[in-house]
């Protein structure tokens, strides 16, 4: 089964990725422009986008294998799960020939990006919560759209933001999601940037929709089709953030092994004992199982199975979190003191790893998703 067993077309991309990423300064918390520019002109950010449109013709099977790489070299790149992922797939899915024809190529070529906003300060998980409004101003056919966004990441370096709002008459109860490109210099269109402890390259912020003003063609899709393009985007989103995640874990999980292989207590490499050693398989052993529901997940979306890539990329996300957090906790324990040095470079994982766990959807959402989705018990909410 290919979800079981790469192709060698997948191992020789994976080895081509790894070998990039490996050779290129360690970007972890730093600018990653040039990374990306660089993996952008290998074909590597826009492997899922159509080939029609400078991509390379694959899918999310393919970027997720692309992120989890750079991620185990620590280079990993917040914003695949955002430009190419997200707004990429729902406009190539969705979007008009023209918006296919504006934004398509230079996502693929990494000379544009895009933010996804979707979060907002008092809805949370609860999308149907969201108060974005999207009103017709009946004399033009312009759109004008008012609402709040919180933890947007990468507005400052992103063309535009893909946000998600909501047509008036769904106020009435019934969610009708819908997603407009908003170009980051639109008047009434404004950003802050919010204090974070993570130390990521990209920024987080909040944003402000004053009567945005917008052109009828900013609208992607069919204003009607609602959850169908808002989860054309999201399950994308959980399998990218699953491969962020285990990623990373690989990367915290190989400092820690060549630290246990060579530091020597008594004669003996620390790794040899079993208080090390076990604690270190185990986590080798929650990041494969965490690979295969996230290779799972993402043949099911690229297979146009969206109900079952539901399930799959919740639980894909779910797994890889908690192996991430692991990982990373038992390779800083594993270095003592020099887990928490500048030099490892390990101590700064521990902050991002719990993006993993609580980013786009916390575990305890998808434990709720599973409850009453999958076992088909009552809803607790």
């Amino acid at each position: 089964m290919t979800t079981l067993i790469e192709s060698e077309e997948h191992k020789s991309l994976r080895e081509a990725v790894s070998t990039f990423a490996r050779n290129h300064p360690r970007t972890l918390g730093t600018d990653n422009k040039h990374f990306w520019q660089a993996a952008a002109k290998l074909g590597y950010i826009g492997v899922n986008l159509p080939e029609a449109y400078g991509g390379g013709g694959g899918g999310i099977t393919e970027l997720s294998l692309v992120l989890e790489e750079m991620g185990a070299s620590g280079n990993p790149l917040l914003m695949m799960i955002v430009s190419p992922a997200i707004c990429g797939t729902v406009i190539s899915r969705f979007g008009t020939e023209e918006q296919k024809r504006v934004w398509l190529p230079p996502l693929a070529d990494g000379t544009r990006l895009m933010a996804f906003g979707i979060t907002e300060p008092d809805a949370g998980s609860n999308s149907h919560r969201i108060t974005t409004t999207a009103r017709r101003d009946a004399a033009t056919g312009d759109w004008l759209l008012t609402g709040r966004k919180v933890f947007v990441s990468g507005v400052d370096i992103a063309d535009a933001t893909l946000i998600v709002g909501r047509t008036e008459d769904a106020r009435t109860g019934k969610l009708k999601p819908c997603l407009f490109i908003v170009d980051r210099d639109t008047p009434g269109f404004e950003r802050r940037p919010i204090d974070m402890e993570l130390n990521a390259a990209e920024k987080q912020f909040e944003l402000t929709l004053d009567e945005v003003r917008l052109p009828a063609d900013a609208l992607v899709g069919d204003e009607d089709a609602g959850l169908l393009q808002l989860f054309a985007g999201l399950n994308p989103e959980r399998i990218m953030t699953a491969a962020f995640g285990i990623g990373m874990g690989r990367y915290a999980l190989s400092r820690a092994l060549e630290y246990a292989r060579e530091r020597t207590v008594w004669k003996t490499p620390i790794g040899a004992h079993q208080a090390i050693a076990h604690p270190l398989a185990q986590a080798h052993i929650d990041l494969e199982l965490a690979r295969l529901m996230t290779q799972k997940a993402a043949h099911l979306y690229d297979a146009g199975d969206d109900m079952g890539a539901g399930e799959a990329a919740n639980m894909a996300k779910y797994a890889a979190g908690e192996a991430c957090v692991k990982a990373v906790d038992q390779a800083v324990h594993t270095l003592g003191g020099n887990g928490l040095t500048c030099e490892f470079g390990l101590a700064q994982l521990i902050t991002a790893s719990r993006v993993a766990r609580i980013a786009p959807v916390s575990r305890e959402m998808i434990l709720n998703y599973v409850s009453h989705q999958t076992l088909g018990l009552p809803k607790s909410y």
